[in-house]
């Protein structure tokens, strides 16, 4: 169903909508229903990215905040790794008795990693076993 309207408009936007409507297939009701419909929607985005943009702005800000954390990480990481290969001697070649003892630590070390990422427990932050209160 369609709806008379009766409206005002500049006169430049007549003389637009007049050359336009000359064209082959256009008539002036059509030109402004799409014209309409277009603003109409557009609106509707806008609306939409205004609440998102607020959203989004926060979460861009702690993914900054996290990249920092990693990169804190690994630089604290890469300079405990150095420190600890320039203080450590290396094990001889026929040490196999030393060399057994390093698979197993690390093989416990990675035991122990997998076990404390599943349960969701963390060392940063938390006080040592048995010592809370202390």
């Amino acid at each position: 169903m369609k709806v008379r309207q009766n409206l005002y408009i500049d006169r430049e936007l007549s003389d637009a909508l007049e050359a336009l409507a000359t064209g082959p297939g256009a008539n002036k009701s059509r030109l402004v229903n799409g014209a309409i419909a277009a603003w109409l929607a557009r609106r509707g985005t806008q609306e939409v990215d205004d609440l998102f943009k607020h959203r989004l702005d926060r979460m861009s800000r702690e993914q900054a905040l996290i990249r920092r954390d990693i990169e804190v990480l690994l630089e604290s990481l890469a300079l405990f790794v150095r420190y600890q290969l320039m203080v450590t001697a290396p094990l001889p070649d026929n040490d196999t008795a030393a060399i057994a003892l390093g698979h197993q630590r690390f093989d416990q070390f990675i035991g122990q990693l997998g076990r404390q990422l599943a349960s969701g427990k963390r060392t940063l932050g938390s006080e040592p076993d048995g010592e809370a209160g202390s």
